[in-house]
Formats: C-alpha cells, structure tokens, sequence
C-alpha cells in the first residue's frame, strides 16, 4: 500500500518541470541514469514514495507502522509492504532490484527472529537498507536473536541496525539519509 499523504510543502514539479530528477537537472549534476527506463521516469510528474517500509510478517504491522507515523509526520512519501524473506523469497529479490527504479531511495526492513529480511534486501539492492529487529513471543533473549541477526552481516552487504523494536528511530535515521 502507498500512503496517500501528500507534503504539503514546497513546489509542485508540472510538466517540463526541472524539479529535482528531471533529466537536465541529473546531466548538470554530472549524474546519468542508471537505465533508460529511469531516465524517462525521471522526468514523470507523480509523487512516488521515498522509503520503502516492509516486514516479515503482518504481526509486525503495529511496530513497523510507528516508522510510517514519523514519516508522515515529516511529510515524507512512503510505502509499506509484507513479505518474507523465507517465504516469498523471489518476492524480496524482486522489490530490492526495482526500489531504485520505482523511486525509492531508502529501505527500513523490520523481521523478528532469525530476521533475515533486512540483509536479504540489502543482498538485492544498492540503495541504503534499515534494519528494525522485532521481538515476538518467540524472540530468544528479548530479540536479541534478530538483532544479532541484522547487525552481523557479512562483507559488502550492508544493513545500518536500530534498537529492538524502535521502528521509529529507523524513520528518523531514513529521514537524515534523504535530507543528506
């Protein structure tokens, strides 16, 4: 689902526009499309979301959905997803592949347990991926599991890792990374 919230600020990009991403604006600076297909999405006018929010499980809604808040908040365009990196793992292959291309610029991934979504994503993808580790009824140690899970990955596959169970924090983190 894409969050329907529009910001309410700054300027509206029309058509012909040289808004941030339209082609001129990407040659000036000295950036070029990864593929044709950005190159002529670049220069659509619609609001596409910025952060990509997914989970591992529906039971993770209520936590992940505190990183939505903050992102609304700060009137960021976001998007949530449920997918598991166990499950439907061609799925997650296929959302981190095209984030990038779809407009997204950062992932926040939230999965309890053994919580490989996060550092699946982030095997998939180039663009910054956070890791939110959740706890459930059957978390060992308090979630530790899962944190160890996210903050353990291997060399070339980076995942940044908040505290258990502060998707929030993950918002604001996301929010620092766009405003960078």
């Amino acid at each position: 689902m894409i969050d329907e919230e529009r910001p309410t600020e700054g300027p509206s990009a029309g058509p012909g526009s040289s808004g941030p991403g339209a082609p001129g604006q990407l040659a000036e600076a000295g950036l070029e499309p990864e593929t044709e297909v950005e190159g002529e999405l670049a220069g659509l006018d619609v609001d596409t979301p910025l952060v990509g929010i997914v989970m591992g499980a529906k039971s993770d809604m209520p936590e992940m959905e505190k990183a939505a808040e903050e992102l609304r908040e700060r009137g960021i365009m976001h998007e949530m997803r449920v997918m598991s990196a166990h499950r439907e793992p061609d799925t997650v292959a296929d959302y981190a592949r095209n984030a990038r291309m779809r407009g997204l610029r950062v992932i926040i991934a939230g999965a309890g347990l053994s919580a490989a979504l996060p550092g699946v994503v982030a095997a998939h993808t180039e663009l910054p991926v956070i890791g939110v580790p959740l706890t459930s009824r059957r978390s060992a140690a308090g979630g530790l599991d899962a944190l160890l899970s996210i903050a353990q990955m291997p060399p070339g596959v980076p995942v940044a890792c908040v505290g258990i169970d502060n998707a929030r924090n993950a918002a604001v983190l996301a929010a620092r990374i766009l405003a960078g």
